[in-house]
């Protein structure tokens, strides 16, 4: 065996040294031809090269990683940037085994802010796209995010509420946030687009850490208005005053005022690897953000720079200074800072602080990124330890590290649903949920749908397989779904999730026999939160499929009004009380509905004739005129 590996490294030894001295990408590869590591190099023949000599001065995670290694592919590039980005798509593509792995962004919280539009909005989401709006974050939690957004709209007067300007300005009344001093309240048109734009760019500076300009800029306002003996306008900018100090306390003061930069720390050993950043901003730490990474990955400089430069594509601000814990060598920093003043169209300094304050405030981060790794070791540990009392229990002939469950939900034989939820490493993977609408059976039959569920996992052959399976349900489910299993030639332990009369979690269950959980409290409290979340998936999918249901069967009663012009018709009003309540007139006036289909709306939900409604409609254009 060693004699073969020897071979194989001396055969890639001298392929590596036939590579030009160009920008590139290598992706290594197992003897199946699987992609197990993603790098580049300005260089390709000499990093290449260095894998294959001197194998005793490599790390214990680099010879792991080698040690699978049976060939090696490469893709030459025109600049070292380009091999930047072709590596950052290459380990979103192919998730090396070896690679930190780099996240897709799907469910960052942002914040958004529509400049571009007459009356911007600031809102909430967990999708970035290049809609020319300005994004900020992602944040570390969503609770951050949404204080974040709270705050700003009280300081600066966003409304709150979900009318569309300029549309609906004078249609309502404003409402109390106006009394109160907390809106500007477009509604009533006393704010034109141009001030609403300005207090909004107020709000972006906020978002970005901006904090003394801002509260300089609030504090004249407020004295300028007591000056003229305006004091309710005095009053309402100082509880804005008020409402920016509260969100500012809850950060952590490590610099001078104005002070920008991040801090990146990273804690490594044996069993994992921890990375945390510090974003100062305005001399606070005002959020941060740590990511662990196993043993399997591999956190040398090179995956470290190819970690934080998909780390600051997701980010709208880029500061000029970013501190380091840790020492860059001198093509991985270069490449790190050419990415980034390319990003941010500005220079970036790149600092590796010795003594000071900076240098205290590394180690601050680095014992947090420390702390994260404990963390998480810890969990891992619990995590282990159930997943063996747990094959140990089944009798399983593997540890599960990837475990499915499957529910069904329905309302009688409406919007049959089944779910499918992971559990992953001990944690719920929520990438890997599923939802399947049951079209098999137009009747309630639990077992035919399970049928069905499971039948069109099994066809996405790309997803992991599980290691176990998991069925909200009892002994009849159970030989469903093996029979299932069994003519697809597949061989996956399954076991239902038993309840007792209160529907609580009370066993589980092969086709013949149960096997109680309940004298293990940990083993009990693992399976029963995978039985709660299987069915909350389930039932909230299945809800929000019948009210799409009942929205649009309304609607599609109507004579001439289908699926798509009811989809039109509940965009337009935000819901079907608005739509019952709509003027002819109103509804006439929306895209895609013509006299017929506003006539036949409003009789539907008036009891009027069409004769009735031209003539309710010719009476108020007179009246109008």
């Amino acid at each position: 065996m060693a004699s073969e590996k020897n071979d194989i490294i001396v055969r890639l030894r001298k392929k590596a040294s036939e590579l030009p001295l160009t920008p590139g990408v290598y992706l290594m590869k197992d003897k199946a031809g699987k992609i197990i590591y993603v790098g580049k190099s300005k260089a390709m023949k000499n990093r290449v090269s260095s894998y294959f000599v001197d194998l005793k001065n490599h790390s214990a995670k680099t010879l792991a990683m080698l040690s699978f290694v049976n060939d090696f592919d490469y893709i030459l590039t025109d600049t070292n940037i380009e091999a930047l980005a072709l590596e950052n798509k290459l380990i979103k593509l192919h998730s090396p085994r070896f690679n930190i792995k780099l996240k897709d962004g799907r469910n960052y919280p942002y914040l958004k802010i529509t400049l571009s539009k007459e009356f911007p909005v600031l809102s909430f989401t967990r999708k970035r796209t290049s809609d020319g709006a300005r994004y900020f974050g992602p944040y570390s939690g969503t609770s951050i995010a949404l204080s974040l957004m709270k705050t700003a709209k009280k300081t600066f007067g966003l409304h709150s509420c979900s009318r569309v300007f300029p549309r609906d300005i004078g249609k309502e009344r404003p409402c109390l946030y106006k009394q109160l001093g907390q809106c500007a309240a477009p509604c009533d048109g006393s704010v034109s687009s141009e001030e609403y734009k300005n207090l909004n760019r107020k709000a972006a500076a906020f978002l970005r850490g901006e904090f003394g300009a801002v509260k300089k800029e609030l504090t004249a306002r407020m004295e300028k208005a007591a000056e003229e003996l305006n004091f309710e306008t005095a009053a309402v900018i100082r509880d804005r005053i008020a409402a920016l100090d509260a969100c500012h306390e809850k950060q952590t003061a490590v610099g001078a005022e104005g002070e920008e930069k991040d801090v990146i720390a990273l804690y490594s050993d044996q069993l994992g690897s921890a990375l945390s950043v510090f974003f100062v901003r305005d001399g606070y730490i005002s959020d941060k953000m740590t990511d662990f990474f196993p043993p399997s990955q591999l956190a040398d400089q090179s995956s470290i720079v190819a970690y934080l430069c998909d780390f600051y594509l997701k980010r709208e601000y880029i500061p000029e200074k970013i501190t380091f814990d840790f020492p860059l060598d001198t093509e991985p920093c270069e490449d790190l800072k050419e990415f980034l003043e390319k990003e941010c169209k500005a220079r970036v300094k790149l600092i590796f602080p010795q003594i000071g304050e900076a240098k205290k405030l590394c180690a601050v981060a680095r014992q947090n990124a420390k702390e994260y790794a404990e963390k998480q070791r810890t969990f891992s540990e619990k995590s282990n330890e159930i997943s063996l009392k747990l094959a140990s229990l089944l009798g399983l002939e593997v540890v599960p590290q990837k475990i499915e469950a499957f529910d069904i939900s329905n309302f009688g034989s409406d919007n049959i649903t089944a779910g499918k939820i992971a559990v992953v490493d001990g944690k719920f993977s929520k990438k890997d949920y599923r939802i399947y609408k049951i079209k098999s059976t137009e009747i309630q039959d639990d077992y035919a749908s399970m049928r069905e569920a499971v039948s069109r996992r099994l066809k996405h052959t790309e997803d992991v397989f599980p290691d176990l399976i998991l069925l909200d349900g009892g002994k009849n489910h159970v030989s469903v779904v093996k029979e299932v299993l069994q003519n697809e030639g597949w061989s996956v332990p399954v076991f239902g999730m038993v309840k007792d009369s209160f529907h609580k979690t009370r066993a589980l269950t092969t086709e013949d026999a149960e096997i109680s959980i309940a004298k293990d409290t940990s083993l009990f409290n693992f399976i029963y939160g995978i039985q709660e979340e299987i069915h909350r998936f389930t039932v909230s999918r299945m809800h929000s499929a019948k009210r799409k249901t009942l929205k649009k069967s309304v609607l599609t009663d109507i004579p001439g009004i289908g699926s798509e012009k009811a989809k039109i018709l509940l965009t337009h009003f935000k819901g079907a009380a608005k739509i019952k309540n709509a003027s002819y007139d109103e509804l006439l006036a929306v895209k895609g509905i013509n006299r017929k289909d506003a006539s036949n709306i409003y009789g539907f939900f008036h009891n009027d004739t069409n004769e009735d409604l031209e003539n309710h409609s010719a009476n108020d254009s007179e009246n109008n005129s």
